[in-house]
């Protein structure tokens, strides 16, 4: 795939302002998304200043040689909610955050070093594009349920009572009355306004001349808000639920200032006299982060496999694994310091570098700047927060998409007539896509880390006993 910028050009400043903005589009809904799920109170505007900081702190340690986003990760949601668990008190929580980032940071930190010293050739070993590949098209593959769950979702909701039956235990039927959430929007008009974001996508990046080709995103999401926000004032002004796409009464309660994670941390009284106890919960967050931290690992070493081939230069090498590592473990702990959230490596970025065919590191530096200032600007983020999940979800067809088509290219020139190599790409596809997750007490190893690990396990097996055969044939 042919770069228009590589990881060294300058775009003009115009054009990087507006690539950068068009990664803020690809990023904001996952990152925003992690503090929404695990609730608490968490800040959304302070998890994209901690994705923004954590990106620089990455940056500074690969050098300015790798155009990677770090944004909030999904795979230590579990991890956060225990550091929430027991009836802490909210700030002891918001404590137990920093401190798991920064475990799983350290183990990030602690697996650098080795690398320093013992090199990458045990990773092309055990990782080679037979198995790298199908795990990077699962990546995509994986949330593929997420887009198209969202291209007929949108963002104003009601509250409904709904009546249920049930039997006691004395026999008799007795009716339950419970409210439950119900999205006011069609589905199909939902539909129609993802799909039509998401052909004004693919029509500028195919037919689009010099900008509209490089910045497909942004104008398909802009023109899936404004269908949106037309269909919205209609329905508000003659009560067509129907037509009601956007929630716009979320401009009515706008946070100025980011809710950081270090100042509710820091806020309350801990009972710091009583080690045993503190040394409880310390133990607790531990089991609960490093183990997730093993995980990511082995999707720190897809993704970046992913964007080496992607932008034709191999990351592990230069600016180096170990230096990935440092940057996405100490970037990490940073951001969590901030917003709470761990980051990670984000597809949604490599993506919009592949689509784009923008790969310019300063880039990524002026979106993690962006993230940085638009924490701040309270409009602006609560704009963002109101596009709609129908136009992001046209938006990540084309994301994800491309994300699992970058590794199916990956093992393009790898020989599936060899037994070998056909059942590690098997057992990884069927493994990720049916979903196969492992959870251990309190930590989850994903589908995607799940297919990752059982085709490491296939494939050095399958190698070691091809390459005896090969040798017992050759005798």
């Amino acid at each position: 795939m042919k770069m228009i910028y590589n990881v060294e050009d300058k775009p003009k400043f115009g054009q990087t302002i507006v690539f950068a903005f068009q990664q803020v589009l690809a990023i904001l809904a996952a990152t925003i998304a992690v503090p929404a799920i695990v609730g608490n109170d968490m800040s959304a505007s302070a998890a994209l200043f901690g994705a923004g900081i954590g990106t620089i702190v990455y940056l500074l340690f690969t050098k300015f040689k790798s155009p990677v986003f770090l944004g909030s990760s999904f795979a230590f949601i579990g991890s956060m909610f225990a550091a929430f668990a027991g009836g802490v008190s909210m700030s002891l929580g918001y404590l137990g955050l920093i401190i798991g980032a920064c475990f799983a940071g350290l183990v990030y930190v602690i697996i650098a070093i080795v690398v320093k010293f013992v090199g990458v050739g045990w990773v092309n070993r055990i990782m080679p594009a037979v198995v790298i590949g199908p795990t990077v098209a699962i990546i995509g593959l994986s949330l593929a349920g997420n887009a198209i769950g969202d291209l007929t979702s949108g963002n104003v909701t009601k509250q409904v009572e709904v009546l249920s039956e049930a039997v006691t235990d004395a026999g008799e039927t007795v009716q339950i009355v419970s409210t439950e959430t119900q999205q006011l929007a069609s589905p199909y008009i939902c539909l129609l306004i993802g799909l039509i974001t998401l052909f004004v996508t693919m029509i500028c990046s195919v037919y689009g001349k010099k900008m509209l080709k490089m910045i497909p995103f942004i104008i398909g999401i802009c023109a899936g808000y404004v269908v949106a926000a037309v269909l919205t004032v209609i329905g508000n002004a003659n009560g067509i639920d129907a037509i009601r796409i956007i929630d716009f009464s979320k401009f009515e309660s706008m946070q100025w200032v980011p809710s950081f994670t270090f100042v509710k941390a820091f806020s309350g009284d801990y009972d710091f006299g009583n080690a045993k106890t503190m040394a409880a919960y310390i133990g607790t967050i531990a089991v609960a982060y490093i183990p997730v931290a093993f995980v990511v690992f082995a999707e720190h070493i897809a993704d970046h496999k992913n964007l080496s081939s992607i932008i034709e230069r191999d990351l592990l090498k230069d600016p180096g694994l170990s230096r990935t590592l440092l940057g996405d473990g100490v970037g990490s702990a940073v951001g969590s310091f901030f917003g709470g959230c761990p980051n990670t490596t984000y597809g949604e970025s490599v993506g919009c570098v592949a689509i784009s065919g923008n790969a310019s590191v300063i880039t990524i530096a002026v979106t993690a700047v962006m993230c940085v200032v638009l924490s701040f600007i309270a409009p602006f983020v609560t704009f963002l927060a109101t596009i709609p999940s129908c136009v992001m979800g046209g938006i990540c067809i084309a994301l994800y998409g491309f994300i699992a088509v970058s590794g199916f290219k990956m093992i393009q020139h790898v020989d599936l007539n060899e037994n070998s190599n056909l059942f590690t790409v098997s057992v990884i596809l069927i493994a990720g896509i049916g979903g196969l997750e492992v959870t251990i007490g309190a930590v989850t190893i994903t589908e995607v880390a799940a297919a990752l690990i059982l085709g490491i396990l296939a494939n050095v097996f399958l190698h070691n006993k091809s390459e005896r055969s090969k040798l017992e044939t050759e005798l």
